[in-house]
């Protein structure tokens, strides 16, 4: 039975890895390059995985100021996030499980006032029991650390744990750690093959809490 819901954050709960790839993106074509989806989530629930600038310098053959192009897209990143609002179904999602009791906990390979900062922004950070970041572990995803650290958080069995994602890097993890994991691609991800799963959703708003712990208790057994 499942008892815990640990979420992951960015792309999950708020949508910082679309604009994220637009700007790349835009930034590639401004060199005559082309950003491939499946290159740049390689660095998606991460860290320090994927150097996009090395990658666009071998692409077009010549050195670039990677700084300078990583200064200009973080500021215009930031201006992004500053109005995304939070992923469909979340809140729902939270509601339903403190109804249940559930145990709640995100684990995220960002650092610890990137998630605190953005889930008090959003007034959502009390509605978790538990927050592991990178600066709480030794390994961040593929390995499967910070949900384990979540999970023992919440003094809660791995086993008995569901594992909300939308990176390939955090289904490897969740699958590292023996957990069931729903995965809820962002768009651009929506048509790639994805890594070991127990259910694929288009959004958290697919599926009430209930109808979503029943199709996951129904596969896992």
């Amino acid at each position: 039975m499942i008892r815990a819901l640990i979420f992951d954050f960015d792309g999950l709960i708020l949508d910082t890895e679309t604009p994220d790839f637009t700007l790349l993106a835009e930034q590639y074509r401004a060199h005559g390059a082309e950003l491939r989806v499946e290159r740049w989530a390689a660095g998606l629930g991460t860290h320090g995985a994927y150097d996009p600038y090395a990658e666009l310098e071998a692409l077009i053959g010549q050195p670039l100021d990677g700084e300078r192009l990583a200064r200009e897209r973080r500021a215009r990143y930031l201006a992004h996030i500053e109005q995304q609002p939070l992923q469909p179904g979340v809140l729902a999602l939270l509601a339903d499980a403190e109804v249940r009791n559930m145990p709640r906990a995100i684990a995220s390979s960002s650092d610890r006032a990137w998630v605190e900062g953005w889930t008090t922004k959003h007034a959502i950070r009390s509605r978790f029991h538990c927050i592991r970041t990178r600066d709480d572990v030794a390994r961040v995803k593929p390995a499967p650390d910070l949900f384990l650290a979540a999970a023992a958080c919440l003094d809660v069995a791995p086993e008995a744990c569901l594992v909300l994602e939308d990176s390939p890097n955090g289904m490897r993890a969740a699958h590292a750690a023996g957990m069931a994991c729903v995965a809820v691609p962002i768009p651009a991800m929506a048509t790639a093959d994805l890594p070991p799963h127990t259910l694929r959703l288009t959004s958290l708003a697919d599926m009430s809490l209930a109808d979503l712990l029943a199709a996951v208790e129904a596969r896992q057994y």
